[in-house]
């Protein structure tokens, strides 16, 4: 195993820890149990990484690998025990944007590494970054960042692109790597600081009015 195989490992595990920290997070606002706080970090954490593997027709890594699930469960009781009270909407979307941010370079380099197509590739590292989060927000009666018109799948995308074509263009993995994570997070960060978005769709919102 190489340097870049184990740091991918390394920020596998990270990203999983983000985002169940994440998923905690939206169980304290709703001010669950510690049993929920678990199950909302492990949901998140995994979701995308769950999709991601059924896709590839791969073994789902958490169910022969359950130090995943020990990560999420460590984030949970982290934020139960430490999790600020004031400021924990903010300290979600920032761990958001990290953990969306690793998943995108993780999931695609898991792909690739299973054989993918580099446009397969990507997708699956979008996948991978947003879908937890995705059923997060469903789970905790969150407004979806999906049906707001900031930066965030784009960022995956980009993030994601990044990593992959570099890597066509024979850049090391580490530095396509790096690259991907902080062209993601600067993009995201971007869109939560200055508000950045895309253009809405300029037409009539139905075609009955």
């Amino acid at each position: 195993m190489d340097g870049f195989e184990t740091a991918l490992i390394w920020l596998d595990y990270a990203a999983v820890a983000v985002f169940g920290a994440t998923g905690a997070l939206a169980a304290a606002r709703r001010k669950h149990d510690i049993v929920t706080f678990g199950f909302f970090a492990a949901v998140t954490g995994v979701g995308g990484g769950t999709l991601r593997d059924l896709l590839l027709g791969a073994p789902v890594v958490w169910v022969h690998q359950p130090a995943y699930l020990v990560a999420c469960l460590l984030a949970a009781v982290a934020v139960w025990l430490f999790g600020a009270k004031r400021g924990r909407y903010r300290l979600l979307i920032w761990l958001d944007a990290l953990g969306m941010a690793a998943y995108s370079v993780a999931g695609a380099a898991k792909a690739g590494a299973l054989g993918a197509p580099a446009l397969t590739a990507v997708v699956l590292g979008v996948l991978t970054a947003t879908f937890g989060g995705i059923v997060r927000d469903v789970l905790a009666d969150e407004p979806s960042v999906l049906l707001k018109r900031e930066i965030y799948v784009t960022a995956a995308l980009v993030g994601a692109a990044t990593y992959v074509g570099l890597g066509m263009l024979g850049v090391g993995a580490a530095v396509a790597g790096l690259a991907g994570f902080g062209a993601a997070l600067a993009l995201r960060a971007g869109a939560l600081v200055f508000g950045w978005s895309l253009p809405g769709f300029p037409g009539r919102a139905s075609a009955e009015d």
